[in-house]
């Protein structure tokens, strides 16, 4: 069967992409899996760069296809902020996503609402010696003040999808996957992931 690393350490990703890549005729890795151990600094200066370099590192590394996503929250009241920053955004080292949504909350609290933001995923798939191919996705809400919702991770508690009335943390895993940045991102990656797989049964 054909293999696809999912190249990222963050659990509560690897969650996601396992279930919005099912019925795909492929078999998804993950780094502890393989043993592979790798941290790629995201230094670069778009959601693409930084997806693109984790995907070429991580297929690199393993010789296996590889899938990598960047993906931030961007407030309008905050000019774009935390943006590519999303995942440091804090004025501490050892941080937590708790402390994360704190220090966001606490830099809105003075700025009229409501708060408009969303969410955008690129990833970006790559295969060992052979170029990247990129998806996008994007969801819209707004920032609330209240943590509501047990579920997802990062600033989900307090990213309300307005229309729904419900924050990304109160949706089941089902419907996130539908609505969601990172669904929609998947989404667009899908063709190239059945194209990518036909090619090397074909060879």
């Amino acid at each position: 069967m054909n293999k696809l690393l999912i190249a990222t350490n963050n659990h509560g990703k690897i969650k996601e992409f396992q279930e919005l890549l099912t019925g795909l005729d492929v078999e998804l890795l993950t780094p502890d899996l393989i043993g592979l151990k790798l941290d790629v600094v995201e230094d670069g200066l778009t959601y693409a760069e930084n997806a693109s370099k984790k995907a070429v590192a991580f297929a690199h590394a393993s010789g296996l296809p590889s899938l990598a996503d960047d993906s931030g929250l961007e407030v309008a009241a905050l000019d774009g902020a935390p943006g590519l920053y999303s995942a440091r955004y804090s004025p501490r080292p050892g941080a937590k996503d708790a402390d994360r949504r704190a220090f966001l909350l606490e830099n809105l609290k003075h700025k009229p609402r409501p708060w408009t933001a969303h969410f955008h995923a690129t990833i970006a798939i790559a295969k060992p010696g052979e170029g990247v191919e990129l998806a996008e996705g994007t969801c819209r809400g707004e920032i609330i003040p209240e943590e509501r919702g047990t579920g997802g991770f990062g600033y989900d508690p307090i990213f309300l999808l307005t229309e729904l009335g419900k924050t990304m943390a109160e949706l089941e895993m089902a419907e996130k996957n539908q609505l969601s940045h990172r669904a929609r991102a998947v989404l667009a990656a899908r063709p190239i992931l059945k194209r990518m797989f036909a090619m090397r049964k074909s060879k």
